[in-house]
Protein backbone atom coordinates (compact mmCIF):
# COMPACT_ATOMS: atom_id res chain seq x y z
CA UNK A 1 0.00 0.00 0.00
CA UNK A 2 1.46 3.12 -0.92
CA UNK A 3 -0.38 6.65 -0.33
CA UNK A 4 1.30 9.09 -3.26
CA UNK A 5 0.47 13.08 -3.12
CA UNK A 6 1.62 16.37 -3.82
CA UNK A 7 -0.23 18.37 -1.21
CA UNK A 8 2.10 20.52 1.12
CA UNK A 9 -0.96 20.18 3.84
CA UNK A 10 -0.29 16.56 3.95
CA UNK A 11 2.98 17.65 5.33
CA UNK A 12 1.50 19.94 7.81
CA UNK A 13 -1.27 17.63 9.21
CA UNK A 14 1.40 15.27 9.57
CA UNK A 15 4.08 17.13 11.44
CA UNK A 16 6.47 16.33 9.20
CA UNK A 17 9.97 17.38 7.88
CA UNK A 18 9.79 20.36 5.51
CA UNK A 19 10.03 18.60 1.48
CA UNK A 20 13.60 20.22 1.28
CA UNK A 21 14.44 18.75 4.52
CA UNK A 22 13.35 15.21 3.04
CA UNK A 23 15.11 14.89 -0.30
CA UNK A 24 18.11 16.07 1.00
CA UNK A 25 18.23 13.55 3.69
CA UNK A 26 17.20 10.81 0.80
CA UNK A 27 19.85 11.92 -1.24
CA UNK A 28 22.51 11.21 1.16
CA UNK A 29 21.59 7.94 2.11
CA UNK A 30 24.69 5.39 2.10
CA UNK A 31 24.20 3.05 -0.84
CA UNK A 32 23.45 0.20 -1.67
CA UNK A 33 19.86 0.96 -1.02
CA UNK A 34 17.10 -0.88 -0.75
CA UNK A 35 13.76 -1.09 -2.80
CA UNK A 36 12.18 0.67 -0.10
CA UNK A 37 14.92 3.61 -0.23
CA UNK A 38 15.57 3.54 -3.54
CA UNK A 39 12.07 4.42 -4.53
CA UNK A 40 11.72 7.55 -1.88
CA UNK A 41 14.90 8.74 -3.50
CA UNK A 42 13.44 8.59 -6.73
CA UNK A 43 10.45 10.24 -6.18
CA UNK A 44 12.28 12.78 -3.82
CA UNK A 45 14.50 13.90 -6.81
CA UNK A 46 10.80 13.94 -8.71
CA UNK A 47 9.41 16.33 -5.95
CA UNK A 48 6.90 14.44 -5.17
CA UNK A 49 5.40 13.92 -2.04
CA UNK A 50 5.17 9.82 -0.69
CA UNK A 51 4.01 8.46 2.34
CA UNK A 52 4.42 4.68 2.79
CA UNK A 53 0.65 2.99 4.54
CA UNK A 54 1.37 -0.47 6.75
CA UNK A 55 -1.24 -2.34 5.85
CA UNK A 56 -2.52 -4.59 9.26
CA UNK A 57 -5.34 -6.94 7.98
CA UNK A 58 -4.44 -10.61 7.72
CA UNK A 59 -6.88 -11.19 4.78
CA UNK A 60 -5.12 -8.46 2.58
CA UNK A 61 -1.90 -9.69 0.65
CA UNK A 62 0.06 -6.82 2.01
CA UNK A 63 -0.46 -7.13 5.64
CA UNK A 64 2.79 -6.99 7.61
CA UNK A 65 3.40 -8.29 10.68
CA UNK A 66 4.12 -5.68 13.39
CA UNK A 67 7.81 -6.37 13.88
CA UNK A 68 8.36 -6.06 9.92
CA UNK A 69 6.58 -2.81 10.13
CA UNK A 70 8.38 -0.91 12.56
CA UNK A 71 11.77 -2.28 10.96
CA UNK A 72 10.22 -0.70 7.55
CA UNK A 73 9.51 2.53 9.18
CA UNK A 74 13.33 2.53 11.08
CA UNK A 75 14.51 2.50 7.42
CA UNK A 76 12.21 5.75 6.32
CA UNK A 77 14.21 8.54 6.27
CA UNK A 78 13.29 11.01 9.23
CA UNK A 79 10.03 13.47 8.35
CA UNK A 80 8.06 11.21 6.31
CA UNK A 81 5.10 10.15 7.14
CA UNK A 82 3.62 6.62 7.72
CA UNK A 83 0.62 5.70 8.22
CA UNK A 84 -1.18 2.27 9.54
CA UNK A 85 -3.98 0.93 7.57
CA UNK A 86 -6.16 -0.66 9.84
CA UNK A 87 -10.13 -2.50 9.48
CA UNK A 88 -12.62 -2.46 12.33
CA UNK A 89 -9.19 -2.90 14.57
CA UNK A 90 -9.97 -2.95 18.52
CA UNK A 91 -7.48 -0.96 21.10
CA UNK A 92 -5.96 -3.80 21.87
CA UNK A 93 -4.70 -4.12 18.02
CA UNK A 94 -4.18 -0.70 17.85
CA UNK A 95 -2.37 -0.43 21.38
CA UNK A 96 0.18 -3.36 20.01
CA UNK A 97 0.52 -1.35 16.65
CA UNK A 98 1.33 2.26 18.33
CA UNK A 99 3.40 0.79 21.37
CA UNK A 100 5.95 -0.45 18.41
CA UNK A 101 5.89 1.15 15.18
CA UNK A 102 6.40 5.03 14.69
CA UNK A 103 3.36 6.62 13.25
CA UNK A 104 2.28 9.79 11.83
CA UNK A 105 -1.17 8.78 11.20
CA UNK A 106 -3.79 5.96 11.31
CA UNK A 107 -5.95 5.03 8.63
CA UNK A 108 -9.76 3.79 9.13
CA UNK A 109 -10.61 1.55 6.21
CA UNK A 110 -13.14 -0.36 8.05
CA UNK A 111 -17.39 -0.26 9.15
CA UNK A 112 -15.86 2.60 12.27
CA UNK A 113 -18.41 4.72 13.19
CA UNK A 114 -17.87 8.74 13.83
CA UNK A 115 -18.41 7.72 17.06
CA UNK A 116 -15.25 5.65 16.99
CA UNK A 117 -12.94 7.68 14.72
CA UNK A 118 -13.06 10.23 17.20
CA UNK A 119 -12.23 7.34 20.42
CA UNK A 120 -9.33 6.43 18.37
CA UNK A 121 -8.23 10.20 17.04
CA UNK A 122 -8.58 10.99 21.08
CA UNK A 123 -6.86 7.34 22.61
CA UNK A 124 -4.15 7.94 20.55
CA UNK A 125 -3.43 11.57 19.74
CA UNK A 126 -2.53 10.66 16.18
CA UNK A 127 -4.41 12.31 12.84
CA UNK A 128 -6.90 10.03 11.64
CA UNK A 129 -7.72 9.44 8.26
CA UNK A 130 -11.16 7.39 7.38
CA UNK A 131 -11.65 5.64 4.23
CA UNK A 132 -14.96 5.75 2.67
CA UNK A 133 -16.62 3.92 0.26
CA UNK A 134 -18.67 4.93 -2.88
CA UNK A 135 -20.93 3.37 -5.21
CA UNK A 136 -23.48 6.19 -6.31
CA UNK A 137 -24.62 9.06 -4.70
CA UNK A 138 -26.46 8.10 -1.86
CA UNK A 139 -22.75 6.83 -0.48
CA UNK A 140 -21.78 10.74 -0.96
CA UNK A 141 -23.75 12.20 2.25
CA UNK A 142 -21.42 9.83 4.84
CA UNK A 143 -18.13 12.24 3.61
CA UNK A 144 -19.60 15.39 5.28
CA UNK A 145 -20.34 13.56 8.53
CA UNK A 146 -16.58 11.94 9.03
CA UNK A 147 -15.29 15.29 7.90
CA UNK A 148 -16.36 16.67 11.25
CA UNK A 149 -14.43 14.00 13.14
CA UNK A 150 -11.30 12.64 10.89
CA UNK A 151 -8.28 14.62 9.89
CA UNK A 152 -8.72 13.14 6.20
CA UNK A 153 -10.59 11.44 3.90
CA UNK A 154 -9.93 8.94 1.53
CA UNK A 155 -12.55 8.14 -1.30
CA UNK A 156 -12.46 4.98 -2.65
CA UNK A 157 -14.65 2.53 -4.30
CA UNK A 158 -17.09 0.64 -2.10
CA UNK A 159 -16.10 -2.98 -2.38
CA UNK A 160 -19.02 -5.78 -3.10
CA UNK A 161 -20.83 -7.02 -0.87
CA UNK A 162 -19.26 -10.27 -0.71
CA UNK A 163 -15.61 -8.92 -0.81
CA UNK A 164 -13.19 -9.65 1.04
CA UNK A 165 -10.96 -6.55 1.12
CA UNK A 166 -12.29 -3.20 2.36
CA UNK A 167 -10.14 -1.86 -0.41
CA UNK A 168 -7.47 -2.75 -2.18
CA UNK A 169 -9.59 -4.44 -4.58
CA UNK A 170 -8.47 -2.93 -8.19
CA UNK A 171 -11.93 -1.33 -8.72
CA UNK A 172 -13.15 2.36 -9.75
CA UNK A 173 -16.42 3.99 -9.28
CA UNK A 174 -18.05 6.64 -11.30
CA UNK A 175 -15.35 9.69 -10.46
CA UNK A 176 -18.02 12.08 -12.12
CA UNK A 177 -19.71 11.81 -9.18
CA UNK A 178 -16.93 13.85 -7.07
CA UNK A 179 -16.29 16.14 -9.96
CA UNK A 180 -16.73 20.18 -8.47
CA UNK A 181 -17.58 19.01 -5.22
CA UNK A 182 -14.77 20.81 -3.24
CA UNK A 183 -16.38 22.06 -0.12
CA UNK A 184 -15.29 19.21 2.15
CA UNK A 185 -14.00 20.07 5.48
CA UNK A 186 -10.85 17.91 5.32
CA UNK A 187 -8.40 16.99 3.46
CA UNK A 188 -9.43 14.10 0.67
CA UNK A 189 -7.55 11.70 -1.26
CA UNK A 190 -8.49 9.66 -4.48
CA UNK A 191 -8.82 5.88 -4.44
CA UNK A 192 -9.71 2.62 -6.48
CA UNK A 193 -8.83 1.25 -9.04
CA UNK A 194 -5.94 3.85 -9.71
CA UNK A 195 -3.55 3.06 -12.77
CA UNK A 196 -0.51 4.60 -14.70
CA UNK A 197 -2.78 4.62 -17.71
CA UNK A 198 -6.34 6.42 -15.88
CA UNK A 199 -4.79 8.08 -12.93
CA UNK A 200 -4.43 11.65 -15.33
CA UNK A 201 -8.41 11.53 -16.22
CA UNK A 202 -8.94 10.53 -12.45
CA UNK A 203 -7.42 13.72 -11.38
CA UNK A 204 -8.54 15.56 -14.03
CA UNK A 205 -12.32 14.41 -13.47
CA UNK A 206 -12.60 14.56 -10.09
CA UNK A 207 -10.01 17.93 -8.77
CA UNK A 208 -8.13 15.42 -6.80
CA UNK A 209 -4.72 16.70 -5.44
CA UNK A 210 -3.87 13.47 -3.38
CA UNK A 211 -4.57 9.84 -5.01
CA UNK A 212 -3.66 6.49 -2.94
CA UNK A 213 -2.45 3.92 -5.42
CA UNK A 214 -1.90 0.00 -4.26
CA UNK A 215 -2.83 -2.97 -6.75
CA UNK A 216 -2.13 0.02 -9.82
CA UNK A 217 1.64 -0.48 -9.36
CA UNK A 218 1.71 -4.00 -8.20
CA UNK A 219 2.40 -7.19 -10.60
CA UNK A 220 1.02 -9.60 -8.55
CA UNK A 221 -1.14 -9.11 -5.06
CA UNK A 222 1.35 -7.29 -2.85
CA UNK A 223 4.37 -7.09 -5.12
CA UNK A 224 5.06 -3.91 -5.86
CA UNK A 225 7.11 -2.50 -9.44
CA UNK A 226 9.27 -0.01 -9.40
CA UNK A 227 8.73 1.42 -12.46
CA UNK A 228 4.69 0.87 -12.53
CA UNK A 229 5.24 3.54 -9.39
CA UNK A 230 7.02 5.86 -11.71
CA UNK A 231 5.18 5.45 -14.59
CA UNK A 232 1.95 6.31 -11.99
CA UNK A 233 3.94 9.29 -10.30
CA UNK A 234 4.81 10.75 -13.54
CA UNK A 235 0.78 10.39 -14.68
CA UNK A 236 -0.52 12.01 -11.77
CA UNK A 237 1.92 14.68 -11.76
CA UNK A 238 1.23 15.37 -15.47
CA UNK A 239 5.54 14.88 -16.01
Amino acid sequence: YITSSSLASLMALHRCATHRELQEELLLLPKPLSFFERMFTHLAKMDVWLSPGFVFFSKSPRHVQIDQAATLAAMAPAGLCKAALTVNASDAELDAITSKVPLDMLQLHGAESPERVAEIKARYGLPVMKAIGVADATDLPQIDVYSTVADQLLIDAKPPRDAELPGGNGLAFDWRLLAGRKYWQRPWMLAGGLTPDNVTEAVRMTGANQVDVSSGVETAPGQKDQNLIRSFVEAATNR
